[in-house]
């Protein structure tokens, strides 16, 4: 009896020990992303990320030369905030990866999402991407207000043979403030979620394929996707890309709207630089990548080593053979 007692925790323990260790990744993942999205949140309590604080003195000043626009204005400020659809991105992503993650695909979909949410909780890349909405009311403005971490509005359409997709062109494709939806003819237009349905009354209707082949510049589009964007939501976007182009023939000129990065950014954090230069949506986490990097590394000595091995057995009896 003992014996067998012993056996089934000698098992036990050696299937512990074989367990995934990408397991224990995500979770000590899990509470690296909530201490530093509590910090983030912090400082935008206190009005350390400046391009907070400059979103809601944009705001207020834009709201005294058009009264008429504040209740948009108030919404867009609130990005500056805890309450904002860009910090409770983030927020709602790590209570998934915590409470449903299989929702999220398997343990490597998991991995990858936990450490997303490390890079996207980095005051330089959030304090980056809040350079969006602060642009859209900079071009409200006339030009009274400058743009921040961008190029004139005038120069990136020049640059990139764009379309002015009127006032809140860069928040277009960006899931935090609207969504495509398709109509009875097929065709998916912009539709803007809550209070920003205000900018309808003061733009055209935005139509996909369109703004996919002539769109401008936007930090969310062109720099921030790769981090503020849930698996769910880049499925969605993914999705609709291969639709349109069903639709349209796959011999037709259309194409993703991130097949090509666009020109546009000035100033940008180094945070930003380096997530602009990774692969986009990977899929693929840096854990798992180190551990292949390891493996490979591993091979690669053992080969070396059985090669030179090889080539002095090889050399001896060569020189035995010679004399």
């Amino acid at each position: 009896m003992k014996m067998r007692l012993l056996l089934i925790i000698c098992f036990s323990l050696f299937l512990s020990a074989c367990g995934d260790e990408r397991q224990d990744q995500i979770d000590s993942n899990i509470k690296s992303a909530d201490y530093l999205l509590n910090n983030l949140g912090e400082s935008l309590d206190k009005g350390n990320i400046r391009n907070a604080m400059l979103l809601k003195e944009y705001a207020t000043l834009l709201s005294k030369d058009k009264p008429e626009l504040k209740p948009l204005l108030e919404q867009l400020s609130r990005d500056a905030t805890r309450d904002g659809p860009t910090y409770q991105g983030l927020v709602q992503r790590l209570k998934t990866v915590r409470e449903q993650p299989q929702v999220l695909g398997d343990i490597e979909a998991q991995l990858f999402e936990t450490e997303t949410l490390i890079e996207a909780s980095d005051p330089s890349l959030f304090n980056d991407a809040l350079s969006d909405p602060i642009n859209v009311i900079a071009d409200m403005s006339n030009g009274k207000l400058a743009r921040v971490n961008a190029i004139s509005q005038a120069q990136s359409l020049l640059a990139n043979g764009a379309e002015d997709n009127g006032a809140g062109s860069q928040l277009i494709g960006n899931p935090g403030y609207g969504q495509w939806q398709t109509n009875s003819s097929g065709m998916s237009f912009w539709h803007w979620y809550g209070m920003y349905s205000m900018f309808s009354a003061i733009t055209n209707p935005v139509r996909y394929d369109r703004w996919s082949s002539n769109r401008d510049y936007s930090y969310y589009n062109d720099v921030g996707r790769n981090r503020y964007t849930s698996p769910q939501q880049t499925k969605s976007q993914n999705d609709l890309a291969t639709k349109t182009k069903k639709q349209f023939g796959n011999n037709s000129a259309f194409k993703s709207p991130y097949a090509k990065s666009k020109t546009g950014a000035s100033a940008m954090s180094a945070s930003s630089n380096k997530a602009q230069k990774s692969t986009p949506f990977a899929g693929r986490s840096s854990y798992s990548k180190s551990k292949t990097a390891s493996k490979t590394s591993s091979q690669s000595k053992s080969k070396v080593a059985s090669s030179f091995r090889n080539s002095k057995t090889t050399s001896s009896r060569g020189t035995s053979r010679g004399k």
